[in-house]
């Protein structure tokens, strides 16, 4: 476009003339532009012309219609100039090039800005495993999980995910859960218990009784859950639109005033330039980059600080959310548990018997692949406790790990273990569980020497992100699939206005929808596929970068770091972006409802009219400014402060 718009600029008789420079000369010279100028008109202007007809078909005028209106008033006069119809005053090709260049930049900047991918379904369909295992008799053959049907027998073993939706008839397993749950503690799961698909068994084999398949299983209702909230979330009117709407009916309404009042007076001549001046000054230059340049900018600042901005609509919306709904496992809190703390039994509580319950536990745990035991084992390494040799290693799902150590029997386990042995619960570990940590206890040889308290680590920033968020007047939230133990004393640490715990995918949503139907603009920050429905209903969606495909797919703004206060960023940066799309609307509307009626020649009775090309030469200039302004948005700090 830009290869066909500088020759036709150059050789345009008025372009010439504004710019006061000697055209060349030849055979065929003043067709150059007409011919280029009606090809741009054609070519690049149709997405306008066709856009501009669809909303006239649609009786709702906006900023394609007052394009397509001023292009083609521009070609008309243009060409009728050309021709020698129309004086040499409505030779607008230089202009009519320019204008389509410009709004086709607007256009593709949008675009770009708008782009959505549908990567959010595709992650969660691949979290169905490729084969199943079912029996048959005696037998067991390798099935695709769509051959499955319901009442089947299938097989799933360690480390190996489940099929379809299920309940388990033999074989106790610690399943992890959290891509449904959020919970970063796997759960135990036995006969007579429900099984989902997706989750993973992670330590021993499970038969399974398949209750659902394809369309009807829990994560497919998840799939459902998403692909909804994404087609029902509202989109708000661009400030843009409003304002071509109604600069449509202002710039029709004062080019139709201006032919009746030249006509009537008797200068039928000026009639027709005065009007076609007022509609082709009245298109949107400035206004069709207002919005488009200034998220572009927007979205190209926050990339360089590591918020990536999904969906322009997000960002501007984020300006005026008064609640932020944060999941807790993995968003404030690391995702993983840590100990934090060890009690030694007995009268001999310090530091060196600490020690020695958790090099024991430790030595026990070396060999199991338990999230909580490898918490155990790199707490030891932390400490740089030398661990003994562990023989005769046994794994009993729900109850704990058995070791041989020293020729002492080590045992470390939870309630169940304590059931065994007959012992109570050491009074040093209520804290811990108050606090909603999990506690194991240690035994040897049948009698407890100690207990560990390991809890989901909360993030050092999250306070601070808590505490900054209520200076700027948004409330807190947390909803998680945890217990309401935990739930809550995170919510003490960080003060955190609202807690909902226990929470499942569908409720998370649910909560959202509650909230929004109570008058709330909320954004849910989350990081994991039980968050994907909630993501996608909330107002805006922010995903921390860490977190899987699917949460990342649902979300209109990503995180790159796992800092929660790169949520205050976010609120930052869309507040400056909407000081500068109103900044610029306000000048390329403003320059509007001033230059036409000087166009139109409401000051002619005290002998000043706007000469067209200055009108024009005006036009382009408040372009400049409006790409100026929004350049100054570049040096906006992302820093959260």
């Amino acid at each position: 476009m830009l290869v066909l718009s500088l020759p036709t600029a150059f050789f345009s008789v008025m372009f010439a003339s504004i710019l006061g420079y000697a055209r060349p000369e030849f055979p065929g010279v003043d067709w150059i532009s007409p011919v280029l100028g009606t090809v741009i008109f054609i070519w690049g202007g149709k997405p306008f012309l066709t856009g501009g007809w669809s909303e006239l078909k649609a009786k709702q005028p906006g900023m394609m219609l007052l394009i397509a209106m001023a292009i083609t008033v521009g070609f008309v006069a243009s060409l009728g100039s050309s021709l020698g119809i129309f004086d040499h005053q409505l030779d607008f090709w230089w202009e009519l090039a320019l204008l389509i260049m410009i709004m086709l930049l607007g256009h593709w900047i949008e675009m770009r800005s708008l782009a959505q991918t549908t990567s959010a379904l595709d992650s969660l369909a691949a979290m169905m495993p490729d084969e199943a295992e079912r029996v048959v008799g005696d037998d067991v053959e390798t099935v695709s999980p769509e051959d499955l049907a319901v009442d089947d027998l299938v097989i799933v073993r360690p480390g190996g995910r489940v099929p379809a939706d299920g309940e388990v008839e033999q074989g106790t397993a610690a399943v992890d859960e959290s891509m449904i749950t959020g919970e970063s503690t796997p759960v135990t799961r036995g006969p007579g218990d429900r099984v989902v698909a997706g989750t993973v068994a992670t330590d021993t084999a499970l038969r399974i009784r398949v209750t659902a398949i394809g369309d009807d299983t829990a994560l497919a209702g998840i799939r459902t859950l998403v692909s909804e909230a994404q087609s029902s979330s509202s989109r708000a009117q661009r400030l843009a639109d409003k304002a071509a709407a109604l600069l449509f009916w202002f710039a029709l309404g004062a080019a139709i005033v201006t032919a009746l009042v030249w006509t009537l007076i008797g200068r039928p001549d000026d009639a027709v330039i005065r009007t076609v001046t007022v509609l082709v000054i009245a298109c949107p230059h400035a206004l069709g980059l207002a919005i488009p340049l200034v998220v572009s900018i927007a979205t190209e600042r926050a990339a360089r600080g590591g918020v990536l901005v999904r969906d322009r609509l997000a960002l501007e919306t984020m300006r005026i959310v008064d609640t932020v709904v944060f999941d807790k496992t993995g968003t404030l809190t690391r995702g993983e548990p840590i100990v934090v703390g060890v009690a030694a039994a007995g009268q001999n509580d310090t530091d060196a018997a600490e020690n020695d319950v958790l090099a024991l536990a430790a030595a026990a745990e070396r060999d199991s692949e338990h999230p909580l035991a490898r918490a155990i084992v790199r707490a030891a390494e932390e400490r740089e406790l030398t661990l003994a040799e562990a023989r005769d290693f046994t794994a009993e799902a729900a109850v704990g790990v058995t070791a041989t150590i020293d020729g002492h029997e080590i045992r470390v386990g939870g309630p169940a273990l304590l059931r065994d042995v007959g012992a109570d619960p050491l009074r040093d570990a209520d804290p811990w569980e108050s606090d909603g940590a999990t506690v194991l206890h240690v035994t040897r040889d049948g009698e407890i020497v100690g207990a560990i308290g390991l809890a989901d680590e909360v993030r050092e920033e999250s306070q601070q992100a808590v505490e900054a968020l209520h200076r700027r007047g948004i409330r807190v939230v947390m909803m998680t699939g945890d217990s309401q133990a935990v739930a809550d004393a995170v919510a003490r640490r960080l003060d955190i206005d609202e807690v909902h715990a226990g929470v499942r995918p569908e409720d998370k949503a649910r909560h959202i929808t509650e909230l929004q139907g109570g008058g709330r603009r909320v954004a849910m920050v989350g990081d994991g596929v039980n968050d994907a429905p909630a993501l996608a209903q909330s107002d805006v969606g922010i995903a921390i970068g860490a977190g899987t495909d699917v949460a990342i797919g649902s979300a209109g703004v990503i995180l790159a770091s796992d800092d929660p206060r790169a949520v205050l960023s976010v609120v930052d940066l869309s507040r400056a972006t909407y000081r500068k799309m109103t900044q610029n609307l306000w000048w390329a509307a403003g320059y509007n409802l001033i230059s036409v009626p000087l166009a139109a020649g409401v000051l002619a009775p005290i002998g000043f009219v706007l000469p067209v090309a200055v009108g024009a030469l005006l036009m382009s200039a408040s372009t400049v400014v409006v790409a100026l302004n929004a350049q100054l948005l570049r040096r906006f700090d992302l820093t959260p402060r």
